[in-house]
């Protein structure tokens, strides 16, 4: 059976209350420290991606015979990271260089396997890793087919000679991040003609309709299979790794619950991730239900 916290369905303004000094949702109809009750509570970021992954890692820690409650659409890093920390969630499925770049915001790009090392010795004690997914949802440079084929473009470094006639579309902070256009000019000597910030929810369809040439989006969003486009590769490594990784309240997570978290990892790809996410985001089918459906085809449930 599954347990729904008091903070699932409070705005987020209720949320920030909590960062910001106000009453403590966590404490209210239940949702206080796991510790001692032989409860995992898992939560979840305001995303479909983060509310899905909630559900898949739960759901398979339950099928072990672990007793999981679930705390979802808590909101940002900066909000739910202290709350694991405390012990009001025992679970986070979250991304190994998000981590990072949260604990050490000058830490150095890398492998999945470096940045798992830097993580490990940059988290508090109490706090710990597990097995890394080969699944990532990664910032990219992305274009429409079209655009690949007119100007022969696999990878970023491809752009070189061509970027400058073109727009590139983004969330706002992508203008002056390393990890965006900083990085392209340093890293790959890309300069793109224009750069126009726009919300993340309208860069595919403002791609698709020309308004720009090239766009910050996902690695998993499913409208990158739906329309055809095609994710620039980044052979410098520009992104980073940004792999699914279960982040650990260590005293509330026990031997058996790892090994349930550490199997779905195993099982988990950037392309099912995706296939996934196109379900819960395009078609619009219920997080729990795809989740369970998939934990069955890989006999995790």
């Amino acid at each position: 059976m599954h347990k729904r916290l008091a903070l699932i369905g409070l705005p987020l303004t209720a949320v920030l209350l909590t960062a910001c000094g106000g009453s403590d949702p966590y404490e209210e109809e239940g949702g206080g420290d796991a510790s001692g009750s032989g409860e995992v509570v898992i939560g979840s970021a305001d995303f479909p991606e983060s509310t899905l992954l909630a559900e898949i890692y739960g759901r398979a820690m339950e099928a072990e015979g672990v007793d999981v409650a679930y705390q979802l659409n808590i909101g940002s890093r900066e909000v739910y990271y202290s709350q694991i920390e405390s012990g009001n969630l025992s679970v986070f499925p979250e991304y190994n260089g998000a981590i990072l770049a949260h604990l050490d915001e000058d830490a150095p790009t890398g492998s999945g396997e470096e940045t798992n090392r830097r993580v490990a010795e940059a988290l508090p004690g109490g706090l710990e890793i597990l097995d890394s997914s080969s699944a990532e949802n990664k910032d990219s440079v992305t274009v429409t087919s079209e655009t690949a084929e007119e100007h022969g473009l696999d990878s970023i470094d491809d752009l070189a000679g061509v970027a400058d006639g073109m727009t590139l579309g983004g969330p706002p902070e992508f203008e002056t991040r390393q990890q965006g256009v900083v990085g392209l000019s340093e890293v790959y000597g890309v300069e793109f003609g224009e750069f126009r910030s726009l919300d993340v929810a309208l860069l595919t369809q403002a791609l698709l309709d020309g308004d720009i040439q090239a766009a910050n989006l996902f690695t998993t969003d499913p409208q990158i299979a739906v329309e055809d486009l095609v994710v620039l590769e980044d052979p410098e490594n520009l992104f980073g790794a940004q792999n699914i990784t279960p982040l650990i309240n260590s005293e509330q997570v026990d031997d058996t619950a790892r090994a349930a978290l550490n199997a779905v990892s195993a099982a988990l790809t950037t392309e099912t991730l995706t296939r996934l996410n196109e379900r819960v985001v395009v078609q619009n089918e219920n997080a729990a239900d795809v989740a369970q459906e998939w934990l069955e085809e890989e006999g995790l449930v």
